[in-house]
């Protein structure tokens, strides 16, 4: 079985290469070189650190390794597609898209073809029934990935291997000691796939600049204080509006005037929903759910989070609409509504939030 795992430098992908060698298998590493360069020459931070360590490990286990760019990709797919949702006042989420478009896109037609299985260390699971895979969740409920996996296909489902999925974190983290490996008490990676350790406010301000606007009270139109673009904020963030007298969230923006709504909570519904529309609605393998001319129970997500909350959900035509058992904060617009079975156990599908 030829599998090709793509190692970070991480602890997480460093530890799933023991994992398969312990298994039998003989892996062929790949590192992707997925930083953003544009025409101007701007990059992310240099990649010398986590491809020293993802050597290191190629070396310590035996492993063939390849160092693999997919620059000009990121540019013209998942750089691309943030910018543009930034400037209409959506919240994207290039890491689903880099999943998506990437790793098990672009990367499996170049190289991965050449192979059964692509291995990653994402905290996922596959489940087999009636002889289909699906992808599950982890072990680790607290680092469980499948939220950023939501867009995939069921041809990229049916080539991954999760070879950490069924460990908590901890564990992944003990074995890393024991192994001796450089990743051992290396921090997790909090950026965004494509920015590496560039600040997402300073790669926003690079491409679409600054603009001072309002920041308005909605329920009484007084104006608090000022912004630098309304690209720069989402509904629900509280952190960044510098303003006194809180809580305050966003809960609205003016594209067009370039005004950022807030409220402090004076009608709850302005901050909080029950419904949430999705567009372009997504089954990974199957509609396991049946009928959705009527309501469906299901647990979902609308961020990465490790709860889950419940709901149902029904078609409504083209679309879907979730009707949650509780009120939800901060339901963005451009942001990703993940659905999974009742049990939060099969990750069905995904759809784009509407306003």
């Amino acid at each position: 079985m030829k599998i090709a795992a793509l190692v970070s430098g991480g602890v997480d992908s460093s530890v799933m290469i023991k994992q398969l060698k312990d298994a039998g298998y003989s892996p062929e590493i790949f590192y992707i070189k997925i930083g953003m360069e544009d025409e101007n020459g701007y990059t992310d931070c240099p990649a010398e650190e986590d491809i020293e360590i993802t050597t290191y490990i190629a070396k310590k286990y035996g492993c063939k390794m390849e160092i693999v760019s997919l620059h000009k990709e990121y540019w013209d797919s998942v750089v691309k597609y943030t910018i543009e949702s930034v400037q209409k006042g959506l919240t994207p989420n290039p890491d689903i898209m880099c999943n998506k478009l990437i790793k098990f896109g672009v990367f499996n037609d170049k190289w991965g073809k050449d192979f059964d299985y692509i291995a990653t260390g994402h905290y996922a699971t596959i489940t087999e029934q009636n002889e289909k895979k699906f992808l599950s969740t982890a072990a680790d409920n607290v680092k469980d990935q499948t939220y950023f996996l939501g867009q995939i296909n069921y041809f990229q489902v049916s080539k991954m291997m999760f070879p950490i999925g069924h460990l908590k974190k901890y564990e992944v983290r003990t074995i890393a000691s024991q192994e001796k490996l450089p990743s051992a008490s290396r921090k997790d990676s909090q950026g965004i796939c494509f920015l590496g350790k560039i600040n997402y406010n300073d790669f926003i301000r690079r491409y679409l600049g600054e603009r001072e606007g309002k920041i308005i009270e909605l329920e009484t139109g007084k104006i608090l204080g000022k912004h630098k673009g309304y690209w720069f904020h989402t509904n629900g963030q509280r952190k960044g509006l510098h303003l006194s007298g809180g809580p305050w969230y966003a809960v609205k923006k003016d594209v067009n005037e370039n005004i950022i709504y807030v409220s402090q909570g004076y009608d709850p519904e302005n901050q909080y929903g029950k419904t949430i529309n999705l567009q372009e609605f997504h089954f990974i393998t199957e509609n396991i759910l049946g009928n959705l001319n009527e309501p469906k129970e299901i647990t979902f997500k609308i961020r990465h989070t490790p709860e889950f909350t419940r709901g149902k959900i029904i078609s409504t035509g083209n679309n879907y609409q979730i009707h949650s058992q509780e009120k939800m904060q901060g339901i963005a617009a451009g942001q990703f509504g993940v659905v999974y079975d009742n049990e939060h156990k099969i990750c069905i599908g995904s759809g784009v939030i509407e306003e």
